[in-house]
């Protein structure tokens, strides 16, 4: 069963179309990046899938429960872009807010497994105000991973962070998926996706435009060949550089190094929504 799956999700505002049909899935601990410029629609699915905002056609399921729905929500984690803990409350106070929010009964346990599984056990009493943007951010995934969900929502959980917090953040996702927690990512930043993410879906105007696999959606760009003559450059991917270097070796060329150049998830998210 998928943690999300959406089937012909449409939604009007009045004559605005924010979605025009959008069929996806995220399945068990994976982790999938939701790409598109904005206006593209991402942000209404999210609302959808948090049971915010109903769609006007089509549908949405959290674990296989209708989105909204007690159930759905209560299999689904939230971590929006602007959000905020009171600057006065320690880690563990924040927590335990959520806790009663959520209804979970886990206790000072689950609040010191999170903490742990963040890289937060010894913050467990700083204050929000003393503590950095990546420690809160790390805090923030913690709250939403209350009551153990097995679907994340998180809506650029690194825009704001150094190279070091991005690097945290991506090695925590790599470990909820170890878990087989499920991750919608919603971000800007394509190098990020293209580093931990299994799949991704580029929406432009409402409507699904690209997706698959980083390096499925990747494209060859050329070959380059590094010799003792200077470069050679080909078109062509991998079989035709095999070809080319087993071309050079017979007419006495030495071979120093061979590149297949490939597009980035940058270069096909550009193409993908025309810009």
């Amino acid at each position: 069963m998928p943690a999300l799956a959406v089937r012909g999700l449409e939604k009007r505002y009045g004559r605005t179309e924010a979605l025009r049909g959008v069929d996806l899935d995220v399945g068990e601990g994976e982790l999938f990046g939701l790409l598109g410029p904005n206006g593209a629609g991402k942000s209404t699915l999210v609302k959808i899938a948090c049971g915010l905002v109903r769609p006007t056609r089509g549908a949405a399921e959290v674990a296989g429960a209708p989105a909204g729905s007690l159930r759905a929500r209560a299999s689904l984690g939230y971590l929006a872009e602007l959000f905020r803990f009171p600057g006065w409350a320690s880690a563990d106070e924040v927590l335990t807010l959520h806790q009663r929010l959520a209804r979970s009964g886990g206790g000072p346990a689950e609040r010191a497994e999170l903490l742990d599984l963040v890289g937060l056990a010894h913050a467990r009493d700083t204050r929000v105000e003393q503590m950095s943007k990546g420690m809160q951010q790390r805090l923030g995934i913690a709250q939403a991973l209350v009551g153990a969900p097995p679907l994340l929502l998180l809506d650029e959980p690194t825009s704001a962070l150094d190279p070091a917090g991005r690097r945290d953040v991506r090695t925590l996702l790599e470990e909820l998926r170890r878990r087989g927690v499920s991750v919608l990512l919603n971000s800007h930043l394509l190098s990020e996706v293209e580093l931990v993410c299994d799949r991704v879906a580029i929406l432009r105007d409402g409507v699904v435009v690209a997706g698959g696999r980083p390096e499925e959606l990747a494209r060859p760009r050329g070959i380059e060949i590094e010799t003792d003559d200077g470069p050679v450059r080909l078109e062509g991917g991998r079989e035709e550089a095999a070809r080319a270097v087993a071309d050079l070796v017979r007419a006495g060329r030495k071979v120093y190094r061979v590149e297949v150049r490939r597009s980035t998830l940058e270069e096909v998210y550009l193409e993908a929504v025309g810009e």
